[in-house]
């Protein structure tokens, strides 16, 4: 069943989709009923509604127009101000609001002023106004789109700050766009945090809620930036908590963050990780792909400098070098050469007593293959700092 918002919204379209004009019905008339039925088709965008996505703007617009053509009493209703605010930052034309007679509203100034100067670009100007307005003790409806905007506002300079905004907005407006535009910003800056737990919590809740919406593919991009730029995905026993987020996009996407965890690990000498990013990037990869080759080259490196020499070198050997990209060639001529150092004799051994196995020692010393698996991550993470000026 449409809500009854959402049929009110509908009403103020001058034509219906098949371009006949609607029968005559009651129409809301307060400001704030009218940005009720907005942030209603709003909620319809969160849940994948395209319809509601292609009529919205064309509502802003009109609402604008009946703000213009209200009586200036309205104006002294607190309900009608605040949904001024609202109208401001869920979209609404700031030109639109400048020509409202500021001294008939009833709404605190900082509110006013705060949500004009974000909407207008002024961001320095919008945190000194909005930074110390405390979203619960505001309405529901006009603290979480505060809420939200303060998430924004702070992101870069008080991560922490927007992050507890962020939580603000999502509790004080669940269901809407406003909760479904908070985890997709949230997401990132739990991410770069290194917050694995909360980071997880946000993907289901986003997955559970809002996988339909028209922006979920900011949400997934946001997610893959998070989860790639931080060492979220370094620990080899959350991997499989890793692995069923990413079950939830498409092969394609999946199989590019696998190739980008795989080498990250790499680098950082997380080499478990690369092997299991490695092969999961195996699987999702088609034959005599670049992507193949990247996989192969990801997965022998792991096991050439663990547990598995043979098998590893004889997968970097076999590699088409011509299929990888620019970057991946020094790095892999460097895991050659560290995985033939690891099998490298002694200085003054001859090749026979290379051949020759120890005796069995009464403690197994591996102090010599722990330094040299120390410079291997060492020179590798060097190696990755003058080649990382393009990402894969």
């Amino acid at each position: 069943m449409i809500r009854p918002l959402l049929c009110a919204a509908l009403l103020l379209l001058p034509f219906t989709v098949a371009n006949v004009r609607a029968q005559p019905a009651r129409q809301p008339g307060e400001p704030y009923e009218l940005v009720r039925a907005l942030q209603a088709v709003q909620d319809g965008i969160a849940n994948g509604d395209t319809a509601a996505h292609g009529s919205h703007i064309a509502l802003i617009r009109q609402i604008g127009e009946r703000f213009l053509a209200a009586d200036p009493t309205v104006w002294s209703n607190p309900q009608n101000s605040q949904a001024v605010v609202i109208y401001l930052l869920s979209g609404g034309a700031p030109q639109i609001v400048r020509k409202l007679p500021r001294d008939k509203m009833n709404v605190d100034e900082r509110l006013f002023n705060g949500a004009l100067a974000y909407v207008e670009g002024r961001q320095e100007e919008a945190r000194e106004l909005l930074k110390e307005v405390k979203p619960r003790t505001l309405s529901s409806g006009l603290g979480g789109q505060v809420a939200l905007v303060q998430g924004a506002l702070f992101a870069r300079t008080e991560a922490s700050l927007a992050i507890e905004r962020l939580d603000d907005a999502r509790l004080l407006l669940p269901g809407t766009l406003v909760e479904e535009a908070a985890l997709r910003r949230e997401i990132l800056l739990v991410g770069q945090a290194e917050d694995f737990d909360k980071f997880e919590f946000l993907t289901l809740a986003y997955l559970r809620h809002y996988r339909n919406s028209i922006y979920a593919g900011d949400f997934w991009q946001r997610f893959s930036t998070g989860l790639t730029q931080s060492s979220l995905a370094l620990d080899e026993r959350r991997f499989a908590r890793i692995a069923a987020m990413l079950e939830k996009i498409d092969g394609a996407s999946r199989l590019k963050l696998y190739l980008v965890i795989a080498r990250t690990a790499m680098v950082r000498g997380q080499l478990a990780v690369t092997r299991l990013a490695g092969e999961r990037a195996l699987t999702l990869s088609a034959d005599a792909s670049a992507d193949r080759e990247r996989a192969h080259f990801f997965r022998g490196a792991s096991r050439a400098l663990t547990d598995e020499y043979d098998g590893g070198l004889a997968e970097l050997k076999a590699l088409d070098r011509s299929k990888l990209p620019e970057r991946d060639v020094p790095l892999l001529n460097a895991t050659l050469q560290l995985a033939l150092d690891v099998r490298k004799p002694f200085p003054g051994g001859s090749a026979a007593a290379a051949d020759k196995p120890p005796a069995t020692p009464a403690r197994l010393d591996l102090a010599s293959s722990t330094v040299t698996l120390a410079r291997a991550q060492k020179q590798l993470g060097e190696l990755e700092l003058l080649t990382r000026d393009r990402r894969p």
